[in-house]
């Protein structure tokens, strides 16, 4: 299964943006799928949402709550982050990744990025004061 995100960019504090992330593979429809973000100073990917196969339950991270929403498509093959009211400490290389640990339509959340499988080359955003 091959990832590709795309919809980052350079924007100012308080803007939105909405990243996608579409998949090759039909199995897409069956997995939960989560959005990390990556800065240079952490090595670790930080948790941003999250989103089961069908669309429930969903799960963001609290630095992000009430300002980003996830959502999915199954029909394009495609997730979403809605982001708002965006911040300088947005700013980060933003993944899309794919959860197939314990099989198909589970409907199980992880925040941790050692339980996804699949990840996309990432899509980078940065929100300028």
């Amino acid at each position: 299964a091959q990832l590709v995100e795309s919809g980052g960019g350079l924007v100012l504090a308080g803007d939105s943006l909405r990243l996608s992330c579409t998949a090759s593979a039909d199995t897409f429809t069956s997995y939960t799928m989560a959005w990390f973000r990556q800065t240079p100073e952490k090595k670790e990917r930080e948790f941003v949402a999250a989103i089961s196969w069908n669309g429930v339950p969903r799960r963001v991270a609290d630095s992000v709550q009430d300002r980003f929403v996830i959502s999915r498509d199954n029909a394009k093959k495609t997730v979403y982050l809605q982001m708002d009211k965006l911040r300088p400490e947005d700013t980060a290389l933003y993944f899309c990744a794919q959860d197939t640990r314990l099989g198909p339509r589970t409907g199980i959340i992880s925040r941790s990025a050692n339980d996804y499988t699949t990840w996309g080359q990432g899509t980078q955003v940065t929100v300028s004061s």
